[in-house]
């Protein structure tokens, strides 16, 4: 069985997750001067930087992480025809992403069920709102 695993880091115009966070007044007007002298182009550009920067620095241990846990790093997708290789197959699913997991929409919840042990995701798990409320004793 063929699965995809694609970059991490979103290119212009891929999907992205919206995050909320709270700041200080203080760093948030620290933000808004860099904004404002033109370091940044706005505070969701500095974000990104900083949070970049951090993950730079944290890199080989993101690394090492990822290889220990056996996590996919990036974009893993399963198609219907994905799972329904694995059902053939008498087989389950352990999925264990960093980055974003995908569950085509067309695949049903009983499938979901008969083909997924387990799902431990950092980042994000797109899914109909069926397979997730199927899944949900087994997502982590």
């Amino acid at each position: 069985m063929v699965m995809s695993v694609h970059e991490l880091r979103p290119k212009a115009g891929e999907t992205t997750e919206k995050i909320t966070i709270n700041l200080g007044v203080i760093d948030l007007g620290q933000i808004d001067l860099l904004v404002q002298e033109g370091f940044y182009s706005n505070r969701t550009d500095f974000i990104r930087t900083a949070i970049r920067n951090q993950l730079v620095t944290h890199n080989e241990v993101i690394r090492t992480t990822v290889a220990r846990k056996a996590f996919v790093l990036g974009l893993q997708h399963y198609t219907r025809r994905d799972l329904e290789a694995v059902q053939a197959a008498g087989e389950r699913l352990d999925i264990q992403v960093l980055g974003l997991a995908s569950i085509a929409a067309d695949v049903p919840p009983e499938l979901a069920l008969a083909t997924i042990e387990s799902i431990v995701v950092l980042g994000a798990l797109h899914a109909s709102a069926a397979v997730k409320a199927a899944l949900a004793g087994r997502i982590r």
